[in-house]
């Protein structure tokens, strides 16, 4: 080692030394005191349950938490395990209350070491934890995510769960205590009346085994108290869209709607947004298993698009969510990537029809040719219409006969679906109804000679993006067929130039897959995506799409690292209906549609926190 020539000795200690004695590096202390959490909760818990493992050596690695000398020791490392795992995804995700819980609980845990074990070691690990966490405090300051009392029940049930699958552990890692061969039914009949204090039909030698009475008394008062802290906590409601978001938004698309065609799903009522300071732009999002998820373009003007992108890191930042936005266009994904620093990955591809260039002429279109002469020689007509163009009685009528004849008990999409027919401001939208006159018997449908419905959302004032399509079972298929073509040739008359349809996923890569000269890389790509369209319409979309013989407008993920794909993907899943994870309807407390409140720790704006502050 060899001094500096300005005097400066720090050369002489290894670089090694000096980074241990440094410290980790302040971002990654939460995921490293998570983690530390994780497994320590884990070694208190085996701890607690098993007899033999409370006695070795590895068990002072979870000395950061109470002792486990005793019966009562081995109840407090369980419960200290539990809470520890319980902590240990907030702590990761920078969350301040878990921050607080685990300042509460570590000092105690050292106490209870020291007087109970009259452990050193144990202590030690507790006090140099609470000190990570103490001089990193800075890095915990996420505030809550979205959320409603309902958790509490969930919480019950998961708990529930867990506290009975573990303590038919506890009560058969005793064995050599118990008395006789009890059944499984005996078992599960003690453990549910030890979560509530009292002794059950397992007879040990003796008489009682306080060890696993406190145990399981431990997990049932865990299960009650987190039950209760859950169900009277405040509520966070998650960001809804609000009468004066709406209101600024359809001002922002009147001005800049032809932009992008994802612009009027902005206004479903279940996103929330964050405006550019000016004002002149916003971003529109949801908030889905700790991801931050917005679809499609920045609305509004694009010089602005820089400070509405900045609102919404500080609000993802804020919360400590996952920012990344699915769907958005070339240029969107350029102005995210400069701005934010994240990176983009192509998604799929948007079809668009040049109503200019359709026609139904020509080998190409053959195939949809014979199809709709077909339908229509069977006697269907179509009707291309304005919203604002049907009375209530018949909006009434398209809207039950949408609902019932969806495939799902929940509305599907997000990113390309508006979730509602005929609102108040939506009367540019275009519906294209197919009918089938009754031959003289009853209706097989309630809807008479309904048979299907095509929803089109405008896309500026010349276009027009597909929302939802919806037929009658009973009706003969190639029903979407037939209104897309007629919506096509009405469009000139609406003043509709370009219509936008459906989004198909990885659509480059199955065009290219099953080209002559394609990869063995590119075909098992195209192999799996095929297998993965039994489940999610991949291929069928695409091949859909293809038929009119539109135009591909590449459309991109942006994320962060690819660490956070898997959870961005299933996150888009949920938000757009494929997995259901909520409660069910009966359940759940909805509010009124007219007003609908923000998200009630949104970050406030630059000049309100000006506001505040004086």
């Amino acid at each position: 080692m060899s001094v500096t020539q300005d005097g400066d000795k720090s050369g002489l200690v290894p670089v090694r030394v000096r980074r241990i004695l440094r410290g980790p590096r302040p971002e990654k202390v939460p995921a490293l005191v998570g983690t530390a959490c994780t497994l320590i909760g884990l070694i208190d818990i085996a701890a607690g349950v098993f007899p033999r493992f409370r006695a070795s050596r590895m068990h002072a690695l979870a000395e950061v938490l109470p002792g486990t000398l005793g019966p009562l020791s081995a109840a407090l490392s369980l419960s200290a395990g539990v809470l520890l795992l319980l902590l240990a995804h907030g702590l990761k995700r920078h969350k301040r209350r878990a921050w607080r819980a685990a300042v509460v609980l570590l000092p105690l845990g050292a106490a209870a070491q020291f007087v109970w074990r009259h452990s050193v070691l144990g202590a030690l690990l507790s006090l140099v934890l609470l000190a990570l966490l103490l001089r990193h405090r800075g890095e915990f300051a996420a505030l809550p995510d979205p959320r409603s009392r309902w958790r509490a029940l969930a919480n019950f049930v998961v708990m529930g769960g867990g506290s009975i699958a573990l303590g038919l552990v506890i009560v058969s890692a005793h064995p050599r205590r118990v008395l006789g061969s009890p059944s499984l039914a005996d078992r599960l009949e003690h453990v549910l009346y030890g979560l509530f204090g009292v002794e059950g039909p397992v007879a040990y030698s003796n008489g009682v085994d306080w060890t696993v009475g406190y145990s399981l008394g431990a997990l049932g008062m865990l299960t009650a108290l987190t039950t209760i802290y859950l169900a009277f906590r405040p509520e966070h409601p998650a960001a809804r869209l609000t009468d004066e978001d709406e209101h600024r938004l359809r001002a922002l698309l009147d001005q800049h709607g032809g932009r992008d065609s994802l612009g009027h799903f902005a206004l479903r009522r279940d996103k929330g947004v964050v405006f550019s300071p000016s004002g002149k732009a916003a971003v529109c999002y949801r908030v889905v298993s700790g991801v931050m998820l917005a679809s499609g373009d920045p609305i509004g003007d694009v010089e602005a698009w820089p400070g509405a992108i900045e609102r919404f890191m500080d609000e993802a930042k804020a919360h400590s969510w996952t920012p990344a936005v699915m769907g958005c266009s070339e240029t969107g994904g350029q102005v995210w990537t400069r701005e934010t620093g994240l990176d983009a990955l192509e998604l799929g591809d948007e079809a668009v029809v040049d109503v200019a260039d359709f026609s139904l002429s020509g080998r190409a279109m053959r195939n949809v040719r014979q199809m709709v002469k077909r339908i229509e020689r069977n006697g269907y007509t179509t009707q291309v219409r304005r919203v604002r163009d049907l009375d209530d009685a018949e909006l009434a009528h398209v809207r039950h006969a949408a609902a019932d004849w969806r495939g799902t008990d929940t509305e599907r999409g997000f990113s390309m679906a508006l979730g509602r027919i005929g609102a108040p401001g939506d009367g540019d939208a275009v519906i294209a109804t197919a009918h089938k006159k009754d031959d003289g018997d009853a209706p097989d449908s309630p809807y008479g000679d309904l048979k299907a419905i095509i929803h089109f959302v405008p896309w500026g004032p010349d276009g027009m993006s597909l929302e939802l399509m919806r037929r009658d079972r009973s009706a003969d298929p190639g029903m979407n067929e037939l209104l897309i073509v007629a919506a096509l040739q009405a469009a000139p008359g609406l003043g509709i130039h370009r219509v936008s349809l459906n989004f198909a996923m990885f659509r480059s890569a199955l065009a290219r897959g099953e080209k002559i000269g394609a990869g063995p890389v590119l075909r098992v790509w195209r192999g799996l995506l095929v297998f993965l369209s039994r489940w999610f319409q991949i291929e069928s979309l695409y091949k859909f799409n293809a038929k009119f013989r539109p135009r591909w407008e590449p459309r991109f993920v942006v994320y962060r690292t690819s660490r956070d794909l898997p959870r961005i993907g299933f996150a888009a899943l949920q938000a757009e209906g494929f997995l259901n994870l909520s409660l069910p309807r009966p359940l759940t407390r909805r509010r009124p549609a007219t007003a609908p409140r923000p998200c009630a720790h949104i970050v406030p704006a630059p000049a309100e926190r000006e506001v505040r502050a004086a």
